[in-house]
């Protein structure tokens, strides 16, 4: 008796649960469909200011810097991205926060193929309604919540999906295609929302860590023993003037300590005492996962070494979340499941609403045979 009330109690928070948060889980899921593949579509889409005819040798790194520098010459290079293959152009993040501007240079010429506002790229809008449905902290605040729901619900779908007896088992692991519209619905949501909990699961535990603070702290806490946030150390001279040559002399010797092929990133702070991070993609890490080290900004010496395989266990596990979380992490094959499951994460709501629908009906049916039956009796 016990079990089947909780049971009721579940499969009510479920229905209605799941009809709140449906449209904001639809959207969520489309525009992750997009960004699943956004490094492909963003060079197919945009190739004219991601592709150049290599003519002779690049550019220095700091001249394409300076180059990047006096675009806008209200903000200055926080960021600058050097790709390992010759015909790609250079990319510049210029200044900080909502306001920061980007920048596609060739590295052979210097001429700007593209600059406007780094947040209105069409990617990054399409990031931005996926994360902040376009409504910056009030919209982070809605899909955190919409995240939390859909773990309960995938959770309380195993438990509603779940075969009250032997007989029910087998019809619970495929969809009957030659069935009336109502269970082939059902089918459509239950049978389907099943297969795909397990990569529910996983997609939306990685979207709470990069939704909350509390859930990536944790993850340190539970790893490392403490949470840990990455400090950029102080530059070893103390001069106001930079010597001139440091991002090309960073860059050899980002080369020399970890000399594979990949692409290069600069990441200057603003405040002139910090010293410059330079990471490195390597064919042997994950996506967004980078060998890097820190230089002086004044001089370019070497200040520390960060190869990926001495950073802690809790960094390694959060470099981790956003290639699970976008099917990245083993390439094409995971591209194309995490496609697949957030294509039909989208149609949950739909089905889901349809056996609401077709369940209010039902409960309407009675109330009008029963009048007509009355009408009869009278009559």
């Amino acid at each position: 008796m016990a079990n089947n009330r909780f049971k009721g109690i579940t499969g009510w928070l479920h229905l209605w649960l799941g009809l709140i948060t449906g449209l904001v889980l639809m959207m969520v899921a489309l525009s992750g469909c997009l960004l699943t593949f956004e490094d492909e579509l963003e060079l197919v889409f945009f190739k004219e200011r991601h592709f150049v005819s290599p003519t002779r040798q690049r550019l220095s790194a700091d001249s394409i810097f300076n180059i990047a520098n006096s675009i806008y010459p209200d903000k200055k290079v926080s960021k600058l991205i050097l790709e390992a293959e010759p015909e790609r152009s250079a990319e510049a993040r210029i200044g900080k926060g909502p306001e920061m501007k980007v920048a596609y240079l060739n590295p052979y010429n210097g001429a700007v193929l593209y600059k406007g506002l780094f947040q209105k790229q069409f990617f990054r809008s399409v990031r931005n309604l996926h994360r902040y449905l376009l409504l910056n902290q009030t919209g982070k605040a809605i899909t955190g919540i919409s995240c939390c729901i859909c773990l309960f619900l995938t959770i309380s779908g195993i438990m509603i999906w779940w075969p009250a007896n032997k007989k029910a088992i087998k019809q619970r692991f495929k969809i009957k295609w030659n069935a009336k519209n109502k269970r082939l619905n059902w089918d459509l949501h239950a049978v389907t929302g099943f297969y795909l909990s397990f990569f529910l699961i996983l997609i939306t535990l990685t979207g709470l860590v990069m939704s909350y603070n509390w859930a990536e702290n944790l993850i340190y806490k539970l790893a490392d023993g403490k949470a840990q946030k990455e400090l950029s150390p102080k530059n070893l001279v103390k001069s106001k003037k930079a010597n001139p040559g440091i991002l090309q002399k960073i860059e050899d010797s980002m080369n020399k300590l970890y000399p594979n092929p990949g692409r290069l990133n600069f990441n200057i702070s603003p405040k002139s005492g910090l010293a410059i991070m330079a990471q490195k993609e390597s064919e042997e890490l994950p996506p967004g996962c980078t060998n890097a080290a820190y230089f002086d900004g004044k001089t370019g010496q070497i200040i520390r070494q960060l190869p990926f395989a001495s950073v802690s266990l809790g960094t390694k596990i959060k470099k981790y979340v956003l290639p699970v979380h976008a099917g990245s992490i083993y390439g094409l094959g995971t591209k194309i499941l995490a496609f697949v499951v957030a294509l039909f994460t989208a149609s949950l709501p739909i089905t889901g609403f349809m056996i609401w629908l077709g369940k209010r009906k039902k409960k309407k049916k009675p109330v009008a045979d029963k009048r007509s039956s009355k009408t009869l009796a009278t009559a």
